[in-house]
């Protein structure tokens, strides 16, 4: 075997894209979108785009840590996603379990504090176990927190604050006319979590496919053509850009909003 020459170099690798100084969300919100068409334009099963896709998660989540998010909410499986074909929903449940147990040493090591919302008691009793042993562990973390809407659906998590808030209206512990925003968002899966700040689609697909209807009121919203699989910091980095460049005015004119800064 030949050997290397003595004052051979390393290859230096590639600096790691970093996030330019400015202003970041505190709370951004990602629909995953794009992982099967990924798979079948290569000519491969579906499951494979979502394999793919895992990696994107891992990537990202990283990086939000890194650039000073404070939370970081996924759409990883929305309540229809129950009607995709069995084969398709099992390697599903397969890759989240996967990634609640390769994650685990990450998210802890990093002070992540991991949270599911949604309809999860309708997972695999495994993936649930797992994901409830992941929360427990890191229920203490304050460096960012990561939600997993899984078996999510905005409309759903709506129907199911107006029961909440009845029930308590029926016990007495709430009068209807102190129902307020404040109030109907505290029986909200995302209730204590910030106000969301950015949304980023990805694949080009223009709708919000029944996430976080009630949190989106005034969330800036970054649409991007690349597919999940494909997304990678740079892209995240240039989402954020692009939120930066938005005027934020919640209703007011420009001219108030300017005053006010």
């Amino acid at each position: 075997m030949a050997e290397s020459p003595a004052n051979a170099v390393s290859p230096v690798p590639p600096p790691k894209p970093r996030l330019p100084p400015g202003r970041v969300p505190r709370h951004i919100a990602i629909i995953m979108d794009g992982n099967g068409r990924w798979a079948e334009t290569r000519g491969r099963p579906r499951y494979e785009g979502h394999a793919y896709g895992a990696r994107s998660v891992r990537k990202i989540v990283t990086a939000a840590r890194e650039a000073g998010v404070e939370a970081l909410t996924l759409y990883a499986f929305s309540v229809q996603n129950w009607e995709r074909p069995d084969v398709e929903v099992e390697r599903l449940m397969e890759l989240l379990l996967d990634y609640l147990v390769s994650e685990r040493e990450t998210i802890l090591k990093n002070g992540i504090r991991l949270q599911g919302i949604g309809q999860v008691e309708r997972l695999p009793p495994k993936v649930l176990r797992q994901l409830r042993f992941l929360e427990s562990e890191s229920a203490d973390n304050n460096g960012m927190v990561l939600t997993l809407a899984l078996s999510y659906g905005s409309r759903e998590e709506i129907v199911d604050a107006c029961r909440s808030i009845a029930r308590d209206v029926a016990a007495g512990r709430l009068v209807p006319e102190d129902i307020t925003e404040a109030v109907v968002d505290r029986y909200t899966f995302t209730h204590g979590l910030p106000a969301l700040d950015l949304l980023i689609r990805t694949s080009g697909e223009l709708r919000l496919s029944n996430f976080l209807l009630w949190q989106s009121a005034y969330t800036e919203i970054v649409v991007t053509e690349v597919l999940w699989p494909d997304f990678d910091e740079p892209e995240f980095f240039r989402c954020i850009e692009t939120f930066r460049s938005r005027e934020r005015r919640f209703g007011k004119t420009s001219g108030q909003v300017a005053s006010e800064v």
